[in-house]
């Protein structure tokens, strides 16, 4: 079996197992890959710090140790999925129209599959990389990679010690925005996110009565302020290169500090630009009383807050400002701000592959506005890129597949993506 034939296979494979966090665990997963690694001859361990939430790892070795190690990495597991919403089951692979589709199709079993493949066709017919590779998918991604990447870290550092850089996800996709120009996202990269919580706070008592200091009220109010602002645009440079990039296909001034004004004209990109020029701050959940008569204590509310590189302060402030002096703002989850500069001879490799694969790829690089296991691994030292490359239709909405319904990826974009890592993890 070829490498472009079999990636589908494994992928199938893997997205009939369901991961999903919470819930299911990810066992299971590592066991089928450590399968198709071992079968070909590549040692795997099988690391957990807490039952069932298990880590893969692996290491090829390249021909010159005395470089820098890459480390690929990937996570196992996956978000929910109500079958009842999608046109086929989520965890059933199923083949449908050219595209699998599942649960995972896209965050992010799909690489994961095309680097097994890879992995094994290597192994069939004696490539060996340049430098050494290190393997990890990992378990606990999607709820903040503690029985995963961070637990590893702490008790295994030992596997990272030489790793120099990494790829792992979201990135080297492409975007169509006319029929002779594909631009190809190259994660450098992304937002850092803070979950916080905000608590107000009254005297309570009945409902039919006059209550000037209600909690709910209080709160409410600052939950509107704050999920109706719009901060300010702020202009990084890997955003400043994509704008560049874009404004000739688009035909008209990329000014930042006017996006409303351009943004529709980028189509689907026109979300994922919008969020890398500026802090955000979401409502997303809302909890206050117990009974339909009764004026609460206390009110909470959570918001989930992204702010670029360089800007977690002064997003900070604005959101203690907007939520007023009567409500106590607490910080449940904190993860840094990822950024690494579009350069080097792993970008060169990358962006060498990509065009070898598509005459008409234009790469460039992007800010990520979600969070990746790329925040675990960027303080070690290690300069982190999201590269997972696919060619993909012009009119498909990427983008919201990510945790969406009737998530999927076309055979023929895994197939891109075996040629492309294919020579870009031999040679980089």
């Amino acid at each position: 079996m070829t490498p472009v034939t079999e990636v589908a296979d494994i992928l199938h494979r893997l997205l009939r197992i369901d991961t999903s966090n919470p819930g299911q665990v990810e066992r299971p997963a590592a066991e089928a890959v450590a399968e198709l690694l071992t079968e070909v001859g590549i040692e795997c361990r099988l690391l957990e710090g807490f039952p069932g939430r298990t880590n893969l790892i692996a290491r090829i070795p390249g021909r010159d140790p005395s470089r820098g190690a890459l480390l690929i990495h990937g996570h196992l597991d996956v978000v929910p999925a109500v079958a009842s919403e999608w046109t086929v089951h989520p965890f059933s692979g199923e083949l449908r129209d050219g595209f699998l589709w599942g649960r995972g199709a896209v965050d992010m079993k799909d690489m994961i599959a095309m680097v097994v493949t890879v992995l094994r066709h290597w192994a069939r017919t004696g490539v060996q990389p340049d430098r050494d590779l290190v393997i990890a998918f990992m378990a606990d991604e999607e709820l903040g990679s503690v029985t995963g990447a961070r637990w590893l870290v702490a008790e295994h550092p030992e596997i990272f010690a030489d790793c120099t850089e990494a790829i792992g996800e979201v990135g080297g996709f492409s975007v169509s925005l006319n029929d002779q120009a594909r631009l190809y996202l190259v994660q450098c990269a992304e937002k850092g996110l803070a979950w916080l919580r905000l608590r107000a706070t009254g005297r309570p008592g009945h409902g039919a009565m006059i209550h000037p200091g209600n909690a709910v009220t209080r709160l409410a109010s600052a939950v509107s302020r704050i999920g109706s602002h719009e901060f300010p645009a702020h202009l990084l440079p890997e955003v400043a290169t994509l704008l560049r990039e874009l404004q000739p296909l688009v035909g008209m001034e990329l000014d930042p500090q006017r996006c409303n004004q351009w943004l529709p004209a980028l189509g689907g990109l026109a979300r994922a630009v919008g969020a890398s020029l500026r802090n955000t701050a979401n409502p997303t959940r809302f909890d206050a009383g117990y009974q339909h008569n009764v004026v609460p204590s206390t009110a909470e509310a959570i918001i989930d807050t992204r702010f670029l590189p360089g800007f977690e302060d002064e997003l900070m402030h604005q959101v203690a400002e907007l939520a007023g002096p009567d409500v106590d703002i607490e910080v449940l989850v904190h993860g840094i701000a990822v950024q690494t500069s579009f350069d080097g001879a792993l970008v060169d490799a990358m962006c060498a592959g990509l065009r070898a694969q598509d005459p008409h790829a234009i790469p460039v690089p992007y800010l990520l506005t979600g969070g990746t296991d790329a925040k675990v691994f960027a303080p070690l030292g290690i300069r982190c890129f999201g590269f997972c490359p696919l060619q993909l239709p012009a009119d498909l909405d990427f983008s919201a597949l990510f945790h969406g319904i009737d998530e999927r990826v076309p055979v023929d974009a895994l197939e891109f993506g075996v040629r492309t890592l294919d020579q870009v993890l031999s040679t980089c």
